[in-house]
This record gives C-alpha cells, sequence and structure tokens, in this order.
C-alpha cells in the first residue's frame, strides 16, 4: 500500500514563501510520475506542477517562475517550493503519485496566503 505524507503548509503573507514536502512509503522511482495539486474552495482541483521519470516536469501557467518541483530519490520525497505567493495561491495541496494506471494520493495540506 503507496503512503504519502505532505507537510509544510500553512498560513503566509502575500509575497512569502513555503516548501511543501510529500513523503512516500515507497521509493519514487517505482512511479512513472508525481505531482503536486491543489483544489480551492468551490473550485476544481488542479495541477500545479509534475515530473515523469523520464525527467520531463511540467507547471501551470498561474505558477512559473514561482514554483518549483523537486525530488530527493534517497529520502523518497518530492518537494514545491513555492515563492511570491499571492492569496489565489490558497489551497489544499495534495501529492499524488503515478503508476500505471493507478493514482495515488496523500491527505493535503492547507495553504493560506492572506492579502
Amino acid at each position: 500500500q503507496v503512503q504519502l505524507v505532505e507537510s509544510g503548509g500553512g498560513l503566509v503573507q502575500a509575497g512569502g514563501s513555503l516548501r511543501l514536502s510529500c513523503a512516500a512509503s515507497g521509493s519514487i522511482r517505482s512511479f512513472n510520475a508525481m505531482g503536486w495539486y491543489r483544489q480551492a474552495p468551490g473550485k476544481q482541483r488542479e495541477l500545479v506542477a509534475s515530473f515523469t521519470n523520464g525527467g520531463s516536469t511540467g507547471y501551470a501557467d498561474s505558477v512559473k517562475g514561482r514554483f518549483t518541483i523537486s525530488r530527493d530519490d534517497a529520502k523518497n520525497a518530492v518537494y514545491l517550493q513555492m515563492n511570491s505567493l499571492k492569496p489565489e495561491d490558497t489551497a489544499v495541496y495534495s501529492c499524488a503519485a503515478f503508476r500505471g494506471s493507478s493514482p495515488y494520493w496523500g491527505q493535503g495540506t492547507q495553504v493560506t496566503v492572506s492579502s
């Protein structure tokens, strides 16, 4: 059973930074892809940033230049560095991992950006 545990969320002022962490219960190399998603109240979940084991990364247009996804294979962890945060970044951020057609999700961590 795959477990993903996020941490690092919190309350921050606009312009501030946060670093989210996602710890996996097994080797992240076993996943085809991993990413961070977010869901704000009343809105659909959206993909924020992702990478594949082939080495490609992708970002939502709304976070390009501000957010950076990274990985540490030795720690089986994935990170999301979020800089220049805006109130519209407020959401529950969840880590996701994909193995074949099976998605795995963490429980999410709340990020709140005050204006």
